[in-house]
Order: structure tokens, then C-alpha cells, then sequence
């Protein structure tokens, strides 16, 4: 039998309860809000003691009694946590909301951004004081990060058309998204790594002998996450052709070929033209301009870089490209697709919101 006293029986209301509900399902949640909520739910079965619950939520049966007597007191309100004791605020609401507002509203007179240090000795507070309130608040002003938005006239077209063909690629059709990475540099060290050990990362010499460039023209199979690559020492509208021969010779000829692409010059001349003319089962998609993030092979040039490159020492063109050949070969052993995830309005209307956030962005 259950020992002490029979538990204070505890009613729910349908909005008690689907508020309830939806803080156990968020994951962005902090736990012990979780927990309670839990415990709350929990302790609404008439039938259920408070032994019980404990056992079953693997908490102690004085959290249960706690927080079933909290919520019969305060309700949903009562899940939020008590003032603690301790001495009182020496900082008020008023000297918060001014720091605020001087962090995001001015600048100091001889830089571009407030310290910690500059702002507590501009406000009176201590160092330690404005950097809690930074925090909790999300402020950074030591960090910058750089945007750019489209002015392509056709913008919300070509969104709409390139996201379609990601989230409902046409039947018995290939989509590829096609870019080229221009002027890759063969680079090598003026001294020679020093190898990581315990405690130590990897070093490299700042500076670095050059031993030419090569350009890399790609096209990623959005199905599969495959790739076809050429390396090429220009990238003209010549060797734009020839890479499209290429992606030609690898696809299967009863498929449609869409592919997805910037605006290049290269690839809008009448060289191009005529070749596609010849070839009515290739349809070009332009993403707009300054928008490459629409373009998926954008993010395996991303990891192309990060994994082979950035840190590849290479003694000339030669051995860069063969790194590259083996990178796109590792590629194609083990492909993974790049899952395109937002629709075409969820897009736009992020961009809308962004363009109304931004004073003078001109949209």
C-alpha cells in the first residue's frame, strides 16, 4: 500500500492540457520545464500516486508532490521557477533597457563596436554585468556576418522554378545543377607541415609557393548526389561546351536533361546556343543573380574545399587535379544527395521578412 496521505486529486482543462501536451513535444524546451510538464500530465490520472509517477518518470516523490501542489496553486503558471532568495537586484529594469539600447542604437566615439570593458566603463556597470546581459539577450557586437540580396528583376521566377524542379523533378527527366570553380590554386608550403600531436594541432607556414591554377566545371546529380567533373585551364564558353559533351556522353539519352546554372557569360553565347539547339531535350534553369545558394552543387564545392583542399599541399596543376579526380571518384563510390527541404514560398517569405527587418535595403 502507498504510505502518506491519499494525493490532492488534479483536473485538467482541455487548454491546460494541449498547452501541456506541446511543452513535452518541443525540443527547443528547457528540460526541467519538460519534466514538469510531464509530472503535471502525469498526476491527472486519478488512479496514478504520487509513488508511482516518481517510478516512472525517474524522479524523486517529492518532485512529484512539489510540482503537483505548484500547479494546484498556480496552475500553468506555476511550472515557471520561484524568485530565489538572495540579495536584491542592485541593477534595475531602467539601467538594462538603456544598455540595450545603447548597444544597439550608438557606437563608441574612437571604434565600430562596443566592448564589454568600453560599455561598462560608458554606463557604470561592471565588466562582468553587461556581458551576463549580452548574453541573455543574444547581443554580440564583436561579430559581423555579410549578406546580399538579389536585385534580378526575375527573382521570384526563377526561385519558384529551380526549388520546383528540386521538390518535384518532372518524369523521365535528369536535373543537374552545373557551376564552375575558377582559378583553383596548386599551392604548396614554404616549409613542411608540422604533423598534429597530443596537444597540438596541425601547423602550416603562413606563406606559400604557387605552381598555377585549374579550373573545375561539375554537375551534381540531384537524385543521387553524384558527379561529373572536368578540370579545364579556362573556363571560356569553348570549355563549357566541351564539359556539356561530357555530361552528354555520361547520361542516359532517353532522359530529358534540366539543368540548373548561374549567369555566367559562358554560358549564354552563341557557341552554347547553337549546341542546345541541336539538343531540345536539354532545358537550362538560371538561378538568379547573387543567389548561388540556390544552386546545390554550391554545397559540394563547399565540401570539396573544406575536405581537400583548403589544407592539400599540391607541387603543381597536376597534382592538384588529381586530387580533385579522386575526390569526385570517392564521391561517386558512396553518393549522398543534398535534400532540398523549404518550398519555394517558405523562401520568399523569409526573404520578405529579411527585406523588412533591413532599413534601406532598396526592395
Amino acid at each position: 500500500m502507498a504510505r502518506g496521505p491519499k494525493p490532492v486529486a488534479l483536473s485538467l482543462t482541455a487548454p491546460e492540457r494541449e498547452t501541456l501536451e506541446a511543452l513535452v513535444r518541443r525540443r527547443s524546451i528547457h528540460q526541467d520545464v519538460a519534466m514538469r510538464a510531464r509530472i503535471v500530465l502525469a498526476c491527472a490520472d486519478s488512479r496514478a500516486t504520487n509513488t508511482a509517477i516518481a517510478r516512472r518518470l525517474g524522479v524523486s516523490r517529492q518532485s512529484v508532490v512539489t510540482w503537483r501542489q505548484r500547479f494546484l496553486a498556480h496552475r500553468l503558471d506555476g511550472l515557471s521557477d520561484a524568485p530565489r532568495s538572495g540579495a536584491p537586484r542592485r541593477v534595475g529594469d531602467d539601467e538594462i533597457e538603456r544598455l540595450i539600447a545603447l548597444t544597439l542604437e550608438t557606437q563608441p566615439s574612437a571604434a565600430t563596436h562596443w566592448s564589454t570593458r568600453s560599455m561598462a566603463q560608458h554606463v557604470g556597470l561592471s565588466q562582468t554585468m553587461v556581458s551576463r546581459v549580452w548574453r541573455a539577450f543574444g547581443l554580440q557586437p564583436h561579430r559581423q556576418e555579410t549578406f546580399k540580396l538579389s536585385r534580378d528583376p526575375a527573382f521570384v521566377d526563377k526561385v519558384r522554378d529551380v526549388v520546383g524542379l528540386y521538390l518535384n523533378p518532372p518524369d523521365r527527366a535528369l536535373v543537374l545543377c552545373v557551376d564552375e570553380k575558377p582559378q583553383i590554386q596548386a599551392v604548396e608550403g614554404t616549409t613542411p607541415l608540422l604533423p598534429m600531436r597530443p596537444g597540438q594541432v596541425e601547423r602550416h607556414s603562413h606563406d606559400y609557393r604557387r605552381h598555377g591554377t585549374t579550373n573545375l566545371f561539375a554537375a551534381l546529380n540531384v537524385k543521387t548526389g553524384s558527379v561529373i567533373g572536368a578540370c579545364t585551364r579556362r573556363h571560356r564558353s569553348e570549355e563549357f561546351r566541351a564539359f556539356l559533351d561530357q555530361v552528354e556522353a555520361s547520361v542516359p539519352a532517353d532522359l530529358d536533361v534540366h539543368l540548373v546554372l548561374d549567369n555566367a557569360s559562358s554560358h549564354k553565347t552563341r557557341l552554347v546556343h547553337d549546341w542546345l539547339v541541336k539538343r531540345p531535350r536539354w532545358h537550362l534553369h538560371f538561378t538568379p543573380t547573387s543567389a548561388s545558394w540556390l544552386n546545390l552543387v554550391e554545397g559540394w564545392f563547399s565540401l570539396l574545399t573544406r575536405r581537400c583542399l583548403q589544407r592539400g599541399v599540391f607541387v603543381s596543376t597536376d597534382s592538384l587535379k588529381a586530387a580533385i579526380h579522386a575526390y569526385i571518384e570517392q564521391t561517386n563510390l558512396d553518393p549522398k544527395p543534398f535534400i532540398w527541404t523549404k518550398s519555394a514560398d517558405e523562401i520568399l517569405a523569409s526573404v520578405k521578412r529579411f527585406c523588412q527587418r533591413t532599413l534601406n535595403s532598396h526592395h
